[in-house]
């Protein structure tokens, strides 16, 4: 299995001026952690960053930390039953654009010629496990488009421009998306191509896909796959990644 992650999200939210994935949690910085997990997966086999060049230094140099492995974590015995010994799966730097969106149909480019399904993920979601990147994988070989999502707890409402509530949607109906997202590699290029011709402008590659009147099938996601976004968000990662440590 192919994995993108698009690795160029900025820090404003969070109060900072560089890359919000270079920003530390516990001593290591975000990327790292979703590099972990994509380096266990079992699934996983090669793996694409998409960002910005001017990160691509401090980007190489997580890489190379991620190979040899922190001395705490190897102190760690919990953490070395499920950790990698060294990140050996071919690792690629790609250039991305200005939006999300241009910046994945870039990496769809930079995929080897045999790629034929790929997952997609943001690497602020820091917390997602080696076995959702498996799940995601595996549910793949038998549909065209996945996201992991979890169901929707809140009632949710919708507003009108004027801040006046004017619907409640079913919450049974609901589902928050998450990432990894799976696609078949042809068509969401096609829907990319489609997408750029009718300047469509998407959060997501699930959105293209349903533009396209592609199926795309829920994939049960994970609680603490929070994308981290704030300076609160942060602090509950740390306290979560430190749980699970």
């Amino acid at each position: 299995m192919y994995l993108l992650i698009p690795a160029a999200g900025k820090g404003t939210r969070m109060g900072s001026d560089r890359n919000k994935l270079l920003l530390p949690l516990l001593d290591q910085p975000l990327l790292y952690w979703t590099l972990l997990a994509a380096a266990t997966s079992k699934e996983i086999q090669w793996i694409g960053i998409i960002g910005q060049s001017e990160d691509f230094a401090d980007f190489k140099t997580i890489i190379a930390d991620l190979s040899h492995r922190s001395q705490d974590l190897k102190s760690c015995d919990t953490a070395c039953d499920c950790l990698p010994q060294s990140l050996s799966k071919p690792v690629e730097l790609i250039l991305g654009g200005t939006t999300r969106q241009e910046s994945v149909y870039k990496g769809l480019k930079a995929l080897p010629t045999s790629a034929e399904h790929v997952l997609i993920h943001d690497g602020a979601r820091c917390l997602a496990t080696p076995e959702l990147f498996d799940r995601c994988a595996e549910a793949l070989k038998t549909c065209q488009g996945l996201i992991a999502a979890i169901p929707v707890k809140d009632t949710i409402k919708i507003v009108d421009e004027k801040g006046f509530i004017i619907d409640t949607p079913d919450r049974n109906q609901l589902w928050a998306a998450q990432t990894p997202q799976g696609f078949d590699v042809k068509l969401l290029k096609q829907s990319h191509d489609k997408g750029h011709q009718l300047g469509w402008e998407v959060t997501d590659d699930a959105a293209l896909f349903e533009k396209c009147e592609l199926p795309v099938k829920i994939v049960p996601g994970e609680e603490t796959n929070l994308k981290v976004t704030t300076p609160v968000d942060l602090a509950i990662a740390e306290y979560i990644l430190r749980q699970r440590l």
